[in-house]
């Protein structure tokens, strides 16, 4: 069976989807000896190199990691400190999705593509969930738009379910892919996130991971996962 390179590349863990298709249109990537370009495909019994390195698949790895306000979600960075300073294993592995340098909390890692892209892509409906302190006192009169879907500049959001804790804190739910969403929503409101933290992917809460720490899952904690979607 043939897939996209890219796809093949991330489900061997090598790098996710969009670093794949980096690689590709800087000509760093051959099948069979042959520089390919973005849409070629490849089976499972080709051989690919990346800058002449024959990538084989690696044994499949889920990682639960309690991200700490400070460093950056990536692989590498010349200036920022990343989530891959603090998991420090053997195999490859990349972030599935991202928080920001200021939010804590719930990442995943992993070296396994289709897994990755189904907690990534908004059409999959993964729900995340997140803790929210505010600025200011907001009243559930404020709170109701965004149960519905409020417009932002890059188009409107998903309905999100809201779990208010006091004044000014509260849980909201979302699976939207927008950058910075959960910031946005607020500021659009006129107020300010002055703490988030991402509590829970799906059903798979963090436990006693404390920050800068990591675990890894096994099925049961992967199937928590996904079981909001059935």
């Amino acid at each position: 069976m043939l897939h996209r390179v890219q796809k093949l590349l991330s489900n061997y863990g090598y790098c996710s989807r969009r670093k794949a298709e980096e690689l590709i249109k800087e000509g760093k990537v051959k099948v069979n000896d042959k520089l390919i370009h973005i849409g070629d495909k490849a089976s499972e019994e080709d051989k690919i190199y990346v800058d002449g390195k024959l990538v084989n698949p690696q044994k499949k790895v889920y990682i639960l990691f309690n991200k700490p306000i400070g460093c950056i979600t990536a692989v590498t960075d010349k200036r920022f400190k990343t989530v891959m300073d603090y998991v420090k294993i053997k195999e490859r592995i990349f972030p599935a999705g991202r928080l920001d340098y200021n939010t804590a909390g719930m990442l995943l890692l992993t070296n396994d593509g289709d897994f990755a892209n189904k907690i990534m892509h908004p059409s999959y409906e993964t729900k995340k969930t997140y803790f929210v302190r505010l600025n200011k006192i907001i009243s559930w009169s404020v709170l109701a738009p965004i149960e519905r879907g409020i417009e932002l500049e890059d188009g409107m959001t998903s309905p999100a379910k809201i779990r208010k804790i006091n004044d000014i804190q509260l849980e909201i739910t979302i699976h939207e892919g927008k950058k910075r969403v959960v910031r946005r929503i607020f500021e659009k409101l006129g107020f300010r996130v002055v703490y988030l933290e991402r509590i829970k992917i799906g059903n798979l809460e963090m436990g006693s991971i404390k920050p800068g720490e990591y675990k890894y899952l096994k099925q049961p904690d992967i199937d928590k996962i996904f079981e909001t979607r059935r």
